[in-house]
């Protein structure tokens, strides 16, 4: 029994001592506030970033995808530019407090749902980013069929044992298996330290993919052919497919969004967060997509057939031109697509699944091992049937965004316009009464009305995206095109106004970010402080201050937080 007991404790993760089992849902080391050593991001670090996370696939894939579903490429090119640069200062909005504070998403999230009311916008987050992880490492499979392909043409004709219901083929699989245990080493490291690695990605990602796009033109036989086409949509058609596109940019960036703050938690300075993200997200985004139209564009005079899945453009060389040229080019193309899309999915999903999950069991799970979770659903998943066409892949993308949209939109509002930067850190860990976050057994509910009305305006058009023999009105589906504007903006409108007739507490009218709980003992700082004087923690001990300072339930002076 005491060795079974010494192999659960060490399965544990690092987390202060003493803790009730609902204590430990609110403090574990990757939970609490982000060390000052660990805050090493600085403002080209988050260029970098965004230059590395602009120049992979799936971006390519959902700006070739508007040339598939009838623009031309300078119409598809409006809609990536309004889309991404729409995108920007949402993303630093609800990044804000964690470059303030230095807390991820499941934290920011307690502000806005509460202690536990947090649980479910986390696991939804949660369930998204793996199975996010699984479309992502799919793509990257496919980039590894190329390279053996390119390699070794004969890889193509492997016999294949899948059944037709899988639409894919045994070739694939093992290219996606081969794929994902490539992956797994890249999981392992921290946060902190990846900013090397995203460096290097920045200067591979855009290097390969100027070349395929070089490449493409020319086998295309020049820029003309390329630019000349025209698109196959006019009237009111062509307007709301060009709005259906734009969304999909914002689709595409809701994951970045909601877990923004897991990345502005390590930055060395707020400040580093702010304008490198609102303009090299946008920019970077703006120029992989234009490759990506270009790269969609060039197919027709190259195929004779329009193909929307970059990756699968590759494969269509291979078929029409087997060339010792051709197969050494994607090898080089291939090879740097597989690096790019490894570290994209540490950045997207590894880390935003890494950091939900912890919060959603803390006592087994960090930031590692929630990655490696990911790891698992994406395999088990079948990520390849969201790829049948663009229409299914636009189709997930625009319902993986709703749901994501109703809890970004009360978060921005609770920090810029509910609390004006005012927080009380200490109280996102602890489950005193008083806390700000406390709410109604943890739960607020003003969070959860507003999630609801954001959802429900945009839920007949999600279930007919879900379920198209479900017949719902036109106005619907237009209603659900729009979910990055009716989503995030009612839900955050539908929380304000709560909060106006019932205002929560540490509701403010002047904006100062300030964390009013600076000073105080913080529940690892107690128990570790208990552990140094010799005396055993006792569980549910937060509210024991005078142990540690002065008055029980003493309160310090609040600071102001350089900006």
């Amino acid at each position: 029994m005491a060795k079974t007991k010494s192999v659960i404790k060490r399965l544990e993760t690092n987390h202060p001592e003493g803790l009730s089992h609902a204590e430990l849902f609110l403090s574990s080391e990757d939970l609490l506030p982000v060390d000052d050593t660990k805050k090493t991001w600085d403002w080209w670090n988050f260029v970098t970033f965004w230059i590395a996370d602009s120049f992979n696939l799936n971006t390519f894939t959902i700006a070739s995808s508007m040339i598939s579903a009838g623009l031309n490429w300078w119409q598809a090119l409006i809609c990536v530019i309004i889309g991404y640069g729409l995108v920007g200062p949402l993303l630093v909005l609800n990044a804000r407090p964690g470059a303030i504070f230095g807390i991820t998403f499941p934290a920011v999230n307690r502000t806005t749902f509460g202690l536990f009311g947090s649980l479910w916008p986390v696991f939804n987050r949660a369930g998204m980013a793996c199975i996010w992880w699984g479309v992502q490492a799919w793509l990257g499979g496919e980039c590894v069929y190329v390279l053996i392909r390119a390699l070794w043409p004969s890889f193509a004709n492997l016999k294949n044992t899948m059944p037709a219901s899988s639409e894919t083929t045994t070739a694939y699989v093992i290219s996606f298996i081969i794929y994902w245990l490539l992956s797994l080493p890249t999981i392992w490291v921290p946060i902190h330290k990846l900013r090397w690695l995203f460096m290097a990605k920045a200067i591979v990602g855009p290097i390969v993919g100027f070349a395929f796009f070089g490449w493409s033109i020319t086998r295309a036989g020049g820029i003309g052919p390329v630019f000349s086409q025209p698109a196959t949509l006019s009237g009111s058609k062509l307007g709301w497919q060009m709005i259906i596109s734009i969304s999909s940019c914002f689709n595409n960036m809701f994951t970045l969004i909601t877990n923004a703050p897991d990345f502005a938690s390590r930055a060395k300075k707020p400040s580093a967060a702010v304008w490198p993200q609102i303009i090299a997200m946008p920019i970077g985004f703006s120029i992989t997509s234009f490759l990506g139209i270009v790269i969609a564009s060039a197919s027709q005079p190259q195929f004779g057939v329009q193909i929307w899945d970059v990756v699968k453009i590759m494969d269509q060389m291979l078929e029409v031109d087997g060339s010792s040229k051709t197969r050494a080019g994607l090898v080089f193309i291939s090879a740097g697509f597989i690096y790019v899309q490894l570290l994209l999915n540490v950045a997207a999903n590894s880390i935003s699944a890494g950091c939900d999950l912890t919060a959603l069991f803390p006592r087994w799970i960090n930031i590692r091992r929630g990655g490696y979770v990911a790891a698992v659903v994406g395999i088990c998943m079948n990520p390849w049937l969201l790829y049948k066409s663009s229409a299914t892949f636009g189709n997930y993308l625009g319902a993986y965004g709703v749901l994501l949209s109703c809890i970004a939109g009360p978060m921005i509002t609770d920090y810029w316009l509910v609390r004006r930067g005012h927080y009380r850190v200490n109280d996102l860990y602890t489950l005193d009464k008083e806390g700000w976050y406390y709410y109604t057994f943890g739960i607020n509910w003003r969070g959860y009305l507003a999630y609801l009305c954001g959802f429900a305006i945009n839920a007949p058009g999600f279930i007919n995206t879900l379920a198209p023999n479900i017949v719902v009105s036109v106005a619907a589906q237009r209603i659900y095109s729009l979910s990055w504007i009716t989503g995030t903006g009612v839900s955050g409108l539908i929380y304000f106004i709560c909060c106006y007739f019932f205002p929560p507490p540490g509701m403010n009218k002047h904006f100062q970010e300030v964390d009013e709980s600076a000073g105080e003992p913080r529940i690892d700082e107690i128990q570790r402080l208990k552990a140094e004087a010799g005396t055993p923690p006792a569980e549910g001990d937060y509210d024991d201050k005078a142990a540690a300072y002065g008055k029980p339930g003493e309160r310090s002076q609040a600071y102001v937080l350089d900006a």
